[in-house]
């Protein structure tokens, strides 16, 4: 398994967020987690991509017992997440977003130091070709972007840099049609890379188009996983909800 958690439990105060939570990651998966508000999902993410840190719990990435303290360990075991905010330097262009934390100098000296801008702005052009997100110019400021575009920045710079896994948080609950189209097709890239792949969705008819594998989450607690092929939208609103007779039309 390419990502592995077992037993994860989680409370905020008085509210037990997570209880013996597992899920496994099969290596160049794509997978869906699905629940309704307030089910767990953003909960357990953050702790998969070291956001938080469980009470309980055991995780595995690439077969090796990982302990993540902070994202930046995540970062080093190849998982990286992005969120809904996006954090992006919207002041800053496509190529200096996508070096965040990652700058290339040609002198260090410390508050005096000089960027390889040259350097970043051709790695940026190959990264952005290589997880298929179309910008028509680099040197953009992310403010000035579409939705689309920047969510499709988002995606590349966390799976550009070797990454094994992405997390990805509602990647298109804020796109249009069209937007929503271009960034599953980049997921559907990153999938051919061989990227594993767990994004969390509200939307079913999408996630049934693209996921191998659908995760459900309800009251803290996963109760369930199917295969895509193996089952029907009907049957993951009845795990959603506790509904033995759901008609799919809700998550529709």
């Amino acid at each position: 398994m390419m990502l592995k958690a077992e037993g994860v439990s989680k409370r905020f105060g008085g509210v037990e967020a997570l209880r013996d939570v597992g899920i496994e990651l099969r290596s160049g998966e794509v997978a869906a987690l699905v629940g309704d508000n307030g089910a767990g999902k953003s909960t357990l993410v953050g702790i998969l991509s070291g956001a938080i840190r469980p009470d309980r719990g055991r995780i595995w990435c690439n077969g090796r017992e990982v302990h993540f303290h902070s994202p930046i360990d995540a970062r080093h075991a190849g998982v990286e997440t992005v969120y809904q905010t996006l954090a992006l330097a919207n002041h800053l262009d496509v190529a200096a977003n996508l070096f965040l934390g990652r700058e290339k100098y040609l002198l260090r000296l410390g508050p005096f130091s000089i960027l390889n801008r040259a350097a970043m702005r051709r790695e940026a052009r190959e990264l952005v070709a290589r997880t298929g997100v179309r910008i028509p110019d680099i040197d953009l400021s992310v403010m000035n972007m579409s939705g689309g575009q920047r969510q499709g920045v988002a995606i590349a710079r966390a799976a550009g840099w070797g990454s094994r896994v992405v997390l990805l948080d509602e990647p298109t609950a804020a796109l249009g049609v069209q937007e929503t189209a271009r960034v599953l097709d980049i997921i559907k890239a990153l999938k051919r890379q061989g990227i594993t792949i767990l994004m969390i969705s509200h939307n079913l008819r999408q996630v049934f188009g693209l996921v191998d594998s659908i995760w459900v989450l309800r009251h803290g607690q996963m109760v369930g996983s199917r295969d895509v092929r193996a089952t029907r939208p009907e049957e993951i609103v009845s795990m959603i909800t506790g509904v033995d007779q759901a008609t799919g039309d809700e998550f529709a």
